[in-house]
C-alpha cells in the first residue's frame, strides 16, 4: 500500500504546485492593476497640464498610442497565461476526480481485505471475493477458478452471473485461463465481453508465493463500464496477492480441521 499511498502524496504536491501558479498569477494581475491606476492620474494629471498648454498636446497623444499599444500588448499576455491556466485547471480538476476515485477504491479494498482476513470459512471467503469483483472491479460475469492438483486441473468454485456448471473444467496451462496460471502473468483483453467461457475478457491468476492457486477469470463487465483502467490493474494485482492468501488460507485450515475431527474420532474409539 505504500506505493499507492507515495503516488497521493505525489499526486497532492501536483495540486499545491498548480494552486500555488493561480496565486502567482493573481497577485501579478493585482500588481498590474494597480500600475495601471497609477498611470491613470499620470495620465489625467498631463491632460490637464496639456489643456493649458496647447503646444504639449502633440507629444502627449504620442505617449497615449504609445502606452495604449503597451497596454494592449499586456492585455494580450495576460489573457494567453490565463487561457493556460485555465486549461491547466482544467486538467487538475479531471485529476482531482481521478484522484478521488483512486482514493475510494483503495478504501474499499482496504475494508475489503480486511474482511478478506477475517474469516477461514472458505464459503465466506468465496463470498467476500464475488463482492470485491462486483463492486471495485465492476464485473458482471466471472468466476473463480480453484486448481485441483491432484486432476492438474482447474475448477469453477464460486461464480456470478452465470451458474458453475457453465464454466468448463481447465487443465492446467491450456488455454487462455490456463495458461495464466501456468505463468502467473495477468491476461487483459477486449473488454467488450465473451460469450466463450475458455476465453475470458480478463484473467487474474491467484499465487501465494510461486506456488499456483487458481484464477479469477472475467467474461463481461457491467453495462456502465465501458474499458478498463489503469486503476482496476492496480486492483488485479492487490486483489490477486489479498484473495490468493485468504483462499489458501481458509483451505488449508479446512483440511486441518478435518484432520484433527478424524484423529479425534479414532482417538474416541480407541478410549471406549
Amino acid at each position: 500500500m505504500s506505493n499507492e499511498r507515495g503516488g497521493v502524496f505525489a499526486r497532492g504536491e501536483e495540486f499545491l504546485k498548480l494552486f500555488s501558479k493561480g496565486l502567482e498569477f493573481t497577485k501579478e494581475l493585482i500588481s498590474e492593476n494597480e500600475k495601471l491606476r497609477r498611470r491613470l492620474v499620470q495620465v489625467e494629471t498631463q491632460t490637464t497640464t496639456a489643456a493649458r498648454n496647447p503646444n504639449d498636446w502633440e507629444k502627449l497623444r504620442h505617449e497615449l498610442m504609445n502606452r495604449i499599444e503597451t497596454l494592449e500588448l499586456e492585455r494580450d499576455n495576460a489573457l494567453e497565461r490565463l487561457r493556460e491556466i485555465e486549461t491547466e485547471n482544467h486538467h487538475f480538476a479531471e485529476r482531482y476526480l481521478e484522484v478521488e476515485e483512486e482514493n475510494n477504491a483503495l478504501a474499499n479494498l482496504y475494508v475489503a481485505s480486511f474482511q478478506l482476513h477475517s474469516t477461514l470459512d472458505l464459503s465466506e471467503v468465496l463470498k467476500i471475493v464475488l463482492e470485491i469483483v462486483i463492486n471495485l472491479i465492476g464485473a458482471e460475469v466471472f468466476a473463480v477458478y480453484v486448481l485441483d492438483e491432484k486432476a492438474n486441473r482447474l475448477e469453477a468454485v464460486a461464480s456470478e452471473g452465470a451458474p458453475l456448471a457453465a464454466f468448463p473444467r481447465v487443465p492446467r496451462g491450456s488455454g487462455v485461463i490456463g495458461s495464466c496460471v501456468q505463468s502467473g502473468d495477468t491476461f487483459c483483453g477486449d473488454a467488450s465481453g465473451s460469450d466463450d467461457y475458455e476465453t475470458p475478457i480478463a484473467c487474474i491468476p491467484l499465487r501465494v508465493q510461486d506456488q499456483a492457486l487458481g484464477a479469477i477469470a472475467i467474461y463481461r463487465l457491467l453495462q456502465q463500464k465501458e474499458r478498463f483502467t489503469p486503476l482496476d490493474h492496480e486492483l488485479f494485482t492487490l486483489l490477486a496477492g489479498h484473495a490468493a492468501t485468504a483462499i489458501f488460507s481458509s483451505r488449508l485450515f479446512g483440511q486441518s480441521e478435518r484432520k484433527l475431527s478424524t484423529i479425534q474420532g479414532f482417538i474416541d474409539l480407541l478410549t471406549k
